[in-house]
């Protein structure tokens, strides 16, 4: 009886190994998979202007993002008030772009004809409001820097 005892552990022991193996997934499998995990129009990490590098959340990161845009656009807005006779309501679109390197940049700037010709100024305000800010960081995605855009409207009233 003493004998049958060990063989009977032992033979269980190795029928029991099969349960502790593991499937293998190939690099190519677990890449594929990860791919399809990622939001791609999302970001991880928000670019970073100087006074949001000690934010850690990723919507204070935004929120801090939009407000130093908001901030410099509402000093260029001060500079450029102007007398008109006539009642205009417009959205100005400023597109921009945030590198790799952390370099923000117009893409584009959709502006009406009729705007531009009362507010000649307003393009190169929003040129040098643009080119006067400066980011320490650019925009993260799962660990690697992205280029991102962002559109900013510009709501143009006057009465």
């Amino acid at each position: 009886m003493k004998a049958r005892l060990p063989i009977l552990s032992l033979l269980l022991l190795l029928t029991s190994c099969q349960f502790f193996e593991t499937e293998k997934i190939s690099s190519e499998t677990f890449y594929e998979e990860k791919l399809r995990t990622i939001d791609w129009n999302d970001v991880t990490q928000y670019p970073l202007f100087p006074q949001c590098v000690s934010l850690t959340e990723k919507s204070e990161q935004r929120n801090c993002f939009s407000n130093v845009l908001r901030e410099a656009l509402g000093e260029m807005k001060g500079m450029a008030t102007k007398v008109v006779n006539e009642e205009i309501e417009d959205t100005v679109w400023v597109h921009l772009e945030v590198s790799e390197t952390a370099q923000l940049s117009i893409r584009e700037l959709k502006m009406d004809s009729l705007t531009e010709q009362l507010f000649p100024l307003m393009r190169e305000g929003i040129i040098s409001m643009v080119d006067s800010l400066e980011l320490v960081e650019p925009a993260y995605k799962e660990g690697v820097p992205v280029k991102t855009e962002f559109s900013l409207p510009i709501v143009i009233q006057t009465q």
